[in-house]
């Protein structure tokens, strides 16, 4: 069995050049970290998989406070991101597994464990990661490799992940 890097929603909206304000990620820190994580696991020809976060145009959506639509600017990885794979899967939701075709890539690949970085540590990350646990995962949560604007929900979240047997490094 082998492990995967899940690179969580390092995408133009969140912590691009003209990411929303109220996103408090440390750029370029957070890159440049996130950026160490994956070349590491290139170095190495491990499994990386980049996840990005996509909304489906509904009456609902357009109630949002920033639009992520597929083919946008917004939804496309951050400029400077290393891109080690093609591997990139798309989700609607907070959870990378609720897109099924995450779960059976990763078991087709022999994936056991997965190590998680991105954003934000209070909401998509932590859900992954509790996802990940719930498919039967070892997870692997990189602290200084994900940036958090929800410090709140982390707290709680983290919290639960480490109840739950996830590894913090």
């Amino acid at each position: 069995m082998s492990d995967a890097l899940l690179v969580i929603d390092m995408q133009e909206v969140y912590v691009g050049e003209h990411r929303f304000p109220y996103l408090k990620y440390s750029m370029p820190d957070l890159l440049t970290t996130v950026n160490g994580v994956i070349d590491a696991y290139a170095d190495e020809k491990r499994l990386i998989v980049y996840i990005r976060n996509v909304m489906e145009r509904s009456l609902l959506s357009r109630l949002s406070p920033f639009k992520v639509y597929e083919d946008t600017l917004e939804s496309k990885l951050v400029e400077g991101l290393h891109v080690a794979s093609n591997h990139v899967f798309v989700k609607h939701a907070g959870d990378a597994f609720s897109n099924p075709q995450l779960h059976a890539f990763l078991k087709e690949n022999n994936v056991d464990s997965v190590k998680i970085v991105g954003v934000d540590g209070g909401g998509c990350v932590a859900l992954t990661a509790l996802g990940a646990i719930e498919h039967g995962y070892h997870v692997v949560v990189d602290e200084p490799a994900i940036g958090t604007t929800f410090e709140r929900s982390k707290r709680k979240h983290f919290r639960k992940l480490k109840e739950l047997g996830a590894e913090f490094v």
